[in-house]
């Protein structure tokens, strides 16, 4: 497998990794300028010219996924015999200078209920890139006058999300189609739906954050609720409710939608730099 196809399986994996490209040869090295290598946690597809200079590399790349590094960085190295490193001597008498770029997985959120607040927070979601699920049992909510459609107007009109509509009567059930890690958000029209939305995230395995709407005498209710459902104290301390950030206020959908998405790149950002 090339690099190339190696970086696009990793990215449908939802798997970091950092591409490794010999940027600048001065005098002699094993591989001429532009060649390529990609680094996952676990493999390694292509090469750079092998010896030190591949050694080190990997190494260093590695250490960035683990450090969950999100800038591209330059290491140079010098191929000479009084240059000894860890991996020994490689003396082709030039200078390598190798640009090691992170490529982060993309980050995924599911949107259940697409309501005012609902489009208010997909509007800034889809300027971002990631996947968004955009999850609703009321099909008008989805419509094309309302929301768009891709290659047209409205949502998808200068999407940098790749933005998936889904119409789903019994919305809870599109949880278990979403990407590993995906962050739910739960705003629907209906308290009943909320609690089936919530209760079946708990259940599923692999998701990232759940977030839900709302106050705290709604969550008192659910807390009861999802506890009788056979949720444990551990359970129902992995969602959030409030969902947003203090320093936003307001009750306008707008502004709900800024303080969601304020605190929901926060998150993506906490979960890229863990991911190994």
């Amino acid at each position: 497998m090339d690099w190339l196809d190696a970086l696009q399986a990793l990215r449908a994996e939802r798997r970091p990794a950092v591409v490794v490209t010999l940027a600048v040869v001065r005098g002699h090295a094993p591989r001429n300028g532009g060649a390529k290598m990609v680094v996952s946690s676990g493999a390694v597809f292509g090469t750079v010219g092998g010896g030190n200079l591949e050694e080190t590399a990997i190494d260093r790349a590695r250490e960035m996924l683990a450090a969950g590094s999100a800038e591209p960085e330059l290491l140079t190295l010098t191929l000479s015999d009084r240059a000894t490193t860890e991996y020994g001597v490689q003396c082709c008498g030039g200078e390598v200078t190798m640009m090691l770029e992170p490529i982060r997985t993309v980050p995924s959120v599911a949107l259940f209920g697409v309501g005012h607040v609902g489009l208010e927070l997909a509007r800034i979601l889809s300027r971002h890139e990631l996947e968004l699920h955009l999850v609703d049992s009321r099909p008008e909510m989805l419509d094309a006058a309302r929301v768009g459609s891709p290659g047209s107007d409205g949502l998808f009109a200068d999407a940098v999300a790749r933005v998936r509509v889904v119409h789903a009567p019994v919305p809870e059930s599109a949880l278990a189609a979403l990407p590993a890690g995906t962050h739910v958000l739960v705003m629907t029209h209906d308290h009943v739906e909320d609690l089936a939305i919530v209760d079946m995230a708990l259940r599923t395995a692999g998701l990232g954050s759940i977030g839900l709407i709302g106050s705290s005498s709604k969550w008192a209710r659910f807390r009861s609720k999802l506890a009788e459902l056979g949720q444990t104290d551990a359970d129902l301390a992995r969602v959030t409710t409030p969902i947003g950030i203090p320093e936003v206020a307001g009750k306008q959908p707008a502004a709900i939608a800024v303080s969601v998405a304020a605190r929901l790149l926060q998150l993506i950002d906490e979960a890229a730099r863990t991911a190994h």
